[in-house]
């Protein structure tokens, strides 16, 4: 049950936008706000993509883009495709045919960047492979790839190049009678990229992706992302998401979802509130909640959980959690559900009940939604 009609502070007011389709996946409009990610494998090595593939969407990934550098790896994406559970996105750069080709071979989308695919007469080529194979597209704007003469132009990557270049190439689509397009302004520094962001999003009514590229490693790119596409989700932009992190693409997956969760606009699998912990914990907090993180891993049905050290804040927290434990003293603590205490445990036994108690949850909500329907 949702308490914002009563919290308006917690309300987020999506801006209105085309909805596209992406494969099985509706972009934009009112649909959820899409995580994406992107293999890092060579695409050529069709049995590592697709295991990557697979992996990213068990993780929760909606689409998954390749990259199609060459020939070879956009015939690639036929077999890819095929065993895909979710819809592929074409990644293109130097060179248009590259797109035709992957449109062939069964993308759902194709990403091409203004500042490199080459003319408008190239472009349409494209326009035609995507109408012909039933593909989207994505217009991808990159600050370190600007066309030369917005470069002369402005000096130097801006908004009003960056919007600029996104705004040329929309008109070259819609030149084509082509609609089915989404668009991405990104840049590397998070400034930049938020106030193109912005500006995009006043002059145009499609489905915006967002993205901070080339963000950093784990720790620094989930920080600079979650400011970055946080404050822009907050103001109600962004319909699907992909954060870029040199680390394993289901990481990707697992920050993106944790953006939307903070933010209430997704909500997948357990949430756990926990202490940072200090000398009053009755337990080790921090290896406890490093162990529920992968033995809940599996669990995709939206649910909280509180892990508190110690009675100061436990009690408070468990009674805004489906479940919850409170460390107390004597080896043992307070488990809770739905806000009530229900029992004491000991501390040894508590990972494991805990875990049966999620699952066994997880299963009466699955089980009532079903029912529902």
């Amino acid at each position: 049950m949702s308490l914002n009609h009563v919290r308006p502070w917690k309300n987020i007011y999506r801006r209105k936008s085309r909805q596209i389709m992406v494969g099985n996946v509706p972009v934009g409009g009112d649909a959820p706000i899409s995580v994406q990610t992107m293999t890092n494998t060579i695409t050529t090595d069709i049995k590592a993509t697709i295991a990557q593939v697979q992996a990213a969407a068990a993780a929760g990934a909606d689409i998954v883009r390749i990259s199609t550098p060459d020939e070879e790896s956009a015939r690639a994406l036929k077999q890819i495709t095929a065993e895909s559970p979710v819809p592929i996105v074409a990644d293109i750069h130097f060179h248009y045919k590259r797109a035709i080709e992957a449109a062939e071979s069964g993308a759902a989308c194709l990403r091409i960047n203004p500042g490199n695919i080459g003319d408008a007469k190239r472009v349409a080529e494209v326009i035609k492979a995507a109408k012909d194979h039933g593909c989207s597209i994505r217009i991808g704007v990159n600050a370190g790839s600007l066309e030369r003469h917005l470069l002369e132009k402005y000096g130097e990557p801006c908004p009003d190049a960056m919007v600029e270049s996104g705004m040329d190439h929309i008109k070259i689509l819609q030149d084509n009678d082509f609609h089915e397009f989404k668009i991405s302004v990104k840049a590397s520094d998070v400034f930049l990229s938020a106030a193109a962001y912005q500006a995009l999003a006043e002059v145009t009514d499609a489905p915006i992706h967002l993205g901070i590229t080339e963000a950093g490693g784990l720790v620094s790119g989930t920080v600079k992302s979650a400011i970055g596409l946080g404050n822009l989700l907050w103001m109600g932009i962004g319909d699907t998401i992909r954060v870029s992190l040199s680390a394993d693409p289901v990481e990707e997956v697992k920050v993106g979802y944790e953006i939307l969760k903070s933010l209430g606009l997704r909500h997948r699998g357990v949430t756990i509130i926990s202490c940072p912990s200090c000398a009053r914990q009755g337990f080790d907090v921090i290896k406890t909640v490093q162990t529920l993180e992968d033995r809940l891993a599996h669990v995709t049905t939206s649910m909280s959980l509180s892990i508190i050290g110690c009675v100061v804040n436990g009690p408070g927290e468990a009674l805004m959690t489906d479940i919850g434990f409170t460390g107390g003293g004597a080896g043992s603590g307070m488990v809770y559900q739905a806000g009530k205490q229900i029992h004491k445990l000991g501390n040894e036994k508590m990972i494991d009940h805990i875990v049966e108690m999620v699952e066994a949850k997880a299963a009466e909500i699955e089980a009532s939604a079903q029912a529902a329907e």
